[in-house]
C-alpha cells in the first residue's frame, strides 16, 4: 500500500502572467486593479467629504452588524495565523526552506531588517500607545469588569500588561508575518510577481491570472489605504498634540482637545509630502535610511525613560508581563466572551472595543506590512523569518510599554500625577507624562524629540504604504514605478486621513477600516492555507529529487 507521499508531484508554477498596458499614463500598471483601486477610494472620499452625515450614519450602522457578526471569525482566525507561523517554523524540513534560492544571501542585514520592521509595522502606534494602552487596561480590563479587582490600582497592573501584550505581541506580528511569508515564499523561489495575488497560486494557479486575481489586488489596496489610514489619524492626532504641547497655538486644538482643522491640514501637508519624496526615492534609500534615523531615536528615547522614569519597576512588570503573557496566551487568544447579562455584555462591548478591533487592524494592515516584509527579506530561512518578525518587535513592543507606560503608571499609584495622566486624551498621554516626570524646559526638549520621532514613523510608514500600493498595481513590478501614480496616492492617503479626522474624527476611521478589513480578512484565511500546501508539496518535491525554485526548473526542462 503506498502513502500519500510517494505519490508523484509536479514541479511548481513558476509563471504567472498579469496583463499590464504597455504605453501611456499607465504604462507597466495593471489597469484592472489600478484603475477600480482608485475609484473605490476615492468614493470613499468624496462620500465623507459631500455626504458627511449620512457616511456617518452608514458607517456605525455597518460597523455594529460587522462586529457583532464576525467577532468570532477575528478572534480565531488571528489565533490560527500565529498558530500556522510557528508550525512552519518549528517543523525542521519547512524552517530550513529559504525565501529564496537556497545559497542566496539575505538583502539587508539585520539592524537595518530590524529596523525596518519595526518602523513601517507598529512604530506610530508604540508612541500613542505606549502609556494609552497599559493606562486603559489600568483602569479598566475584564478582571475589573468582572469586579474581582478595584480599578488604578497595584492589584490592576498585572492583567492590565496581559492585555496590553495580547494585542502588541504574537497576534500583531504573526497576522504580518503569514501574509509576508505566503507573498515572499512563491515570489522568490518561484519567480511569481511579488502581489497579493502570487500568494494564492499554490491554491488556484492560473486562474490568479484572470478576473479573482484582479479582485483580490484590489481588496488589498483597499485595505493598505484604510488600514494606514488609522495608524496615520493616530499619528496626526498626536503629533498635533505634542506641537501643542511645544506651546505653538492654540489654533492647534479645538475646546475638547481634538486636533483643528488647520492643524489637521497643515500636518497632512508636511507630513505625506514628506512621505512621498521619500517614497520616490525607493526602499533602498529614502526607506532605509528613515528606519535606521527612527530606530536611533527610539533607543534615546526609550534610554531616558529606564534611566529617569521607572526603570528597575519596568523591567519587573516585562519579565512578569512575559510570563503571565506567556501562560495565558492559548486561553486568551480562543476567548470569546458569550454576553448575556449586564457583566457579560460588559466583557462583550470590552472585547469589541479592544481585542476585535486590533485584530481587525492588523489583518488591514497586513497586505502593506505583509507585502513590505517580504519585499525586504528574500534570502532568510523560513525559520530565521518566523523568528525574526514575530518575536524580536514583539520583545520590541513589550519592552516600550513596561518601560513607558510603566511609569506613567508608577506616576499615577504614587500619586505624583495627581490623575493628569491617566485624565486626558490617549494622544496626549505620553506628553503629560514628560511633564510631570521632568522639569518643564527638560519635558519641552524631549517632547520635541518625540514630535520628531512621531514624524519620522509616520513617513516611513506612509511612504512604504505608498510604494506598495504601487507595487500591487505594477503587477509585482518594484522598479521604475512613474511618478505620477506615487503622488496620486500620496494625495488620496492623505485625502482620506484628513476628511475622516475632519469631519468624524478617529472614530470614523476606525470604523471605515474595520469594514475595509473584512474581505481581506477571507483572503489572509486562503494565505494561511496556500502557503502551507506550497511548504508541504516543496518537501514533498525535494524528496522525490523534484525542482522546488524557478531556476531549478529551468535546469530540469532544459535537461529533459
Amino acid at each position: 500500500m503506498h502513502s500519500i507521499d510517494d505519490a508523484p508531484v509536479a514541479p511548481p508554477l513558476v509563471e504567472l502572467p498579469i496583463d499590464t498596458h504597455d504605453r501611456g499614463f499607465y504604462d507597466g500598471f495593471s489597469r484592472a486593479v489600478t484603475i477600480p483601486s482608485k475609484i473605490i477610494v476615492s468614493l470613499i472620499i468624496m462620500w465623507a467629504i459631500f455626504f458627511p452625515v449620512s457616511a456617518s450614519e452608514t458607517l456605525s450602522a455597518a460597523n455594529s452588524t460587522i462586529i457583532a457578526s464576525f467577532s468570532g471569525w477575528y478572534v480565531y482566525l488571528v489565533a490560527s495565523l500565529m498558530a500556522v507561523c510557528f508550525l512552519l517554523a518549528l517543523w525542521p524540513a519547512s524552517g530550513r526552506l529559504k525565501i529564496g534560492a537556497q545559497d542566496e544571501a539575505p538583502e539587508f542585514g539585520r539592524f537595518s531588517w530590524f529596523a525596518m520592521l519595526f518602523g513601517a509595522g507598529i512604530g506610530i502606534g508604540m508612541l500613542t500607545y505606549s502609556t494609552g494602552e497599559p493606562l486603559a487596561h489600568f483602569a479598566n480590563n475584564p478582571d475589573i469588569i468582572r469586579g474581582t479587582i478595584e480599578p488604578l490600582s497595584a492589584e490592576a497592573v498585572r492583567p492590565a500588561y496581559i492585555y496590553t501584550f495580547l494585542h502588541w505581541g504574537f497576534a500583531a506580528w504573526g497576522s504580518y508575518a503569514l501574509v509576508g511569508l505566503a507573498i515572499g515564499y512563491v515570489a522568490y523561489r518561484r519567480n511569481l510577481p511579488l502581489t497579493i495575488r502570487s500568494a494564492l497560486v499554490p491554491l488556484f494557479g492560473l486562474r490568479m491570472s484572470g478576473i479573482w486575481g484582479h479582485v483580490i489586488d484590489i481588496v488589498a489596496v483597499v485595505a493598505t489605504i484604510l488600514g494606514v489610514a488609522v495608524t496615520m489619524g493616530f499619528g496626526v492626532e498626536q503629533f498635533v498634540a505634542g506641537l501643542a504641547r511645544l506651546g505653538l497655538g492654540d489654533w492647534l486644538l479645538d475646546a475638547d482637545g481634538s486636533s483643528s482643522a488647520m492643524a489637521v491640514v497643515i500636518s497632512l501637508l508636511v507630513l505625506v509630502g514628506a512621505s512621498t519624496i521619500s517614497a520616490l526615492s525607493g526602499v533602498g534609500k529614502g526607506i532605509k535610511w528613515l528606519s535606521n534615523l527612527n530606530m536611533a531615536l527610539s533607543f534615546a528615547l526609550l534610554a531616558l525613560f529606564a534611566i529617569v522614569g521607572s526603570g528597575l519597576l519596568g523591567l519587573v512588570y516585562l519579565f512578569v508581563g512575559l510570563w503571565d503573557y506567556l501562560r495565558t496566551l492559548v486561553p486568551n487568544s480562543l476567548t470569546l466572551f458569550p454576553g448575556g447579562d449586564e457583566t457579560g455584555d460588559a466583557l462583550v462591548q470590552w472585547q469589541l472595543d479592544w481585542s476585535v478591533f486590533y485584530w481587525a487592524w492588523w489583518i488591514a494592515f497586513a497586505p502593506f506590512v505583509g507585502m513590505f516584509i517580504a519585499r525586504i527579506s528574500r534570502g532568510r530561512t523560513v525559520r530565521e523569518y518566523v523568528l525574526g518578525v514575530v518575536l524580536v518587535p514583539s520583545l520590541m513592543c513589550f519592552v516600550w510599554m513596561t518601560l513607558v507606560g510603566g511609569t506613567a503608571i508608577n506616576l499615577e499609584l504614587s500619586g505624583a500625577a495627581g490623575g493628569s495622566i491617566v485624565g486626558t486624551g490617549i494622544s496626549d498621554q505620553l506628553f503629560a507624562t514628560l511633564s510631570v516626570l521632568l522639569s518643564p524646559g527638560v519635558a519641552g526638549a524631549v517632547s520635541g524629540l518625540v514630535v520628531l520621532l512621531l514624524m519620522t514613523y509616520l513617513v516611513t510608514s506612509a511612504d512604504s504604504a505608498i510604494l506598495i500600493v504601487n507595487t500591487i498595481n505594477g503587477a509585482g513590478e518594484t522598479e521604475g514605478q512613474r511618478r505620477y501614480h506615487i503622488l496620486f496616492w500620496g494625495a488620496a492617503l492623505a485625502f482620506v486621513v484628513g476628511s475622516m479626522l475632519i469631519l468624524g474624527g478617529i472614530d470614523a476611521i476606525r470604523i471605515t477600516m474595520i469594514i475595509g478589513a473584512l474581505p481581506f480578512s477571507f483572503v489572509v484565511a486562503l494565505m494561511a492555507i496556500s502557503i502551507i500546501k506550497a511548504v508541504v508539496f516543496d518537501i514533498r518535491r525535494k524528496r522525490h529529487g523534484v525542482p522546488t525554485t524557478a531556476e531549478g526548473c529551468a535546469e530540469w526542462s532544459a535537461a529533459k
